[in-house]
This record gives structure tokens, C-alpha cells and sequence, in this order.
């Protein structure tokens, strides 16, 4: 650290040279032993518990019969999610429109799929030939008939499973995306349509994109959480990774083990799609305040400090 001497013709002294000492953070360095110690301690019970029979998750972390319900757990992750953000989008922009009949559909929508728990839905789709035998088209109040198809052959398993998930998620997914249309300025839409946009190219061009930073991170988890709930489709046997681990057990067992199986992928799984998430909201931050976030894996890694949080005195200091 430099020194400054005293300005010529006045009497002060010199400033002393400091020694900047950093804080020491005791209580942080003794909580970290502590919760490492306790994690070493719990693998370690566990490692050496002779009831999780450690051969036989080896046996099956790898088995066929996993990687088929790996495939059907991945595709209704993707294809509910794809379902649910699709639906949801239309979904939010009725509910934000002025015609009084698409709001009140909306709305009819979001409270009955979000009122009723994901369980029962999807039990009703997966025995919804016990309500409707067949699935016509035709003239309704009349014996006019286009089209007609055995609900069974129809509503399979897995479109049973598609059907529930998706429509489910497109509830969730609307108030998302409707906080994230909110969260944009009016006077970015005004400012389109001064320009001549028409409202769908200002919704696609001008307030998506914007509002993109609200709704990743949210729907991000959303995503996260619908890889765990196609767990739930194993009540109507739709051969995801969850039934095929139940079919497993229950010939040989070993439950304990069999949901260790299951949990290992699960965990894989989420750690994967945890990495685009952490890009798009990366990429969608930038240009804001949490667009200079750090993960905690990276500063671990790099010996990065995180960035603190800039308030409005803190701006305001910097102006």
C-alpha cells in the first residue's frame, strides 16, 4: 500500500502506512468441519451396510431393463414439457386478453388443473374407458357418426400418462408465463406498436424475449420437477423407470436396494438438465444484476468470489 505525505504549508502529519488484516471467520471454518464430518459420517454408515446389498444395485444400475424405462421417463419429460409450455403460453396470453370469454376459459382451465392433485389425474386418464367406452366424432344430439375408436386403444398407457403430465403442467406453466409477460414494461408495448408492430409480433419479438428473465429460472425447475413426477405414471403401469424398478422388487425383494437404483438416475438426470438451465438464465440474465451470478461448483472451482449484490444505495454511490 502506498503512502501520501502532507500537503506543503500545513502542519499534518503524514499518514502511517496500514496493514490491512482480513476478517477472520472462525464460526464459518468450524460449521464447514462440522457438516463435513457429518456427511463423511453418513457415507461411511452406509458403505459398510451390509442391508443395501451393494451387488445387487451394481447388478441393475445397468440392466436393460432400466435403460427401457430410462427411455420412456426421458420422451414424457420432454414431450409434457414441450405439451405444458406450449398450452401454457396460450393459456397466459388468454388470460391476459380483454375478451371476457377467453379470460373466463382460461382461468376455468388453470383453477381445475391446478385443484385437483396430479395422482388423480392421472388415474382418470389411465381408466377413462370406464367413463367414455368409445371416442367419437360427429354431429353432437345426433346418431351421426365420422369417426370412432375404442378409448382402450386410443388412451394407452403412456398417451394416458402424456395427457395427464402435460395438461397438468400447461396450468402451472400459464403463471409463469404470465408473470413473465407482466414483469415487462407497458412502455415496451407501446412503443411497438407506435412503431406499427401488430400485437403478435410485439408478444413474439418485444415481450417474450424480455420476459424470458423471469421465466427461465422458474421453469427450469418446472422441468426439474416433471422428470420426478413421471414417477407417479408407475400407478398405471406406462413402463418408466419407476414401474420398471416396481416390477423388479416385487419379483425379487429388494426394495431398499431397487430405490437406490432409481434414485442414483434420478439424481444423474437432474444434475444434466440443472447445466442448460444454468446457461439460459446466464444468457437471458445479461444485462442484470443476476446475469453476473456464479454457481457455487464454479467458484469452488476457479477460487471465484461471487459477485454482491448491488443495491440502489450501492448504485446510486457509483453514479
Amino acid at each position: 500500500m502506498t503512502t501520501s505525505t502532507a500537503p506543503v504549508g500545513t502542519d499534518r502529519p503524514a499518514p502511517q502506512q496500514l496493514t490491512v488484516v482480513p476478517l477472520r471467520h472462525y464460526g464459518r471454518w468450524i460449521a464447514a468441519v462440522a457438516a463435513i464430518s457429518a456427511l463423511v459420517g453418513v457415507a461411511g454408515s452406509l458403505a459398510k451396510n451390509g442391508n443395501l446389498h451393494w451387488e445387487i444395485i451394481g447388478h441393475f444400475l445397468f440392466a436393460d431393463l432400466i435403460f427401457e424405462g430410462l427411455v420412456t421417463t426421458l420422451w414424457l419429460t420432454v414431450a409434457a414439457m414441450a405439451l405444458g409450455l406450449a398450452l401454457g403460453t396460450l393459456v397466459a396470453v388468454m388470460r391476459l386478453s380483454s375478451n371476457p370469454v377467453l379470460y373466463g376459459m382460461s382461468s376455468l382451465f388453470v383453477w381445475f388443473f391446478r385443484g385437483t392433485p396430479l395422482l388423480v389425474q392421472i388415474i382418470f386418464w389411465g381408466y377413462a374407458a370406464a367413463l367414455y367406452q368409445y371416442v367419437k366424432i360427429g354431429i353432437p344430439f345426433t346418431t351421426v357418426t365420422f369417426f370412432q375408436v375404442e378409448t382402450n386403444s386410443l388412451l394407452t398407457p403412456a398417451v394416458a400418462a402424456l395427457l395427464a403430465l402435460g395438461l397438468n403442467e400447461a396450468a402451472y406453466a400459464s403463471e409463469i408465463v404470465r408473470a413473465g409477460i407482466q414483469s415487462v414494461d407497458p412502455g415496451q408495448t407501446e412503443a411497438a406498436h407506435s412503431l406499427g408492430m401488430r400485437p403478435a409480433q410485439t408478444m413474439r419479438r418485444i415481450v417474450l424475449p424480455q420476459a424470458m428473465r423471469v421465466i427461465i429460472p422458474p421453469m427450469g425447475n418446472e422441468t426439474i420437477n416433471m422428470l420426478k413426477m413421471t414417477a407417479l405414471v408407475s400407478i398405471i403401469s406406462a413402463h418408466d423407470l419407476m414401474s420398471n424398478i416396481q416390477d423388479v422388487y416385487a419379483q425379487n425383494y429388494q426394495v431398499i436396494p431397487m430405490l437406490v437404483v432409481a434414485s442414483l438416475w434420478y439424481l444423474a438426470l437432474v444434475t444434466l438438465l440443472g447445466i442448460p438451465q444454468s446457461w439460459l438464465e446466464r444468457r437471458y440474465g445479461r444485462g442484470s444484476d443476476r446475469g453476473g451470478h456464479i454457481s457455487p461448483l464454479r467458484r469452488i472451482l476457479t477460487g471465484t468470489q461471487a459477485k454482491p449484490a448491488r443495491t440502489k444505495n450501492t448504485k446510486e454511490a457509483g453514479a
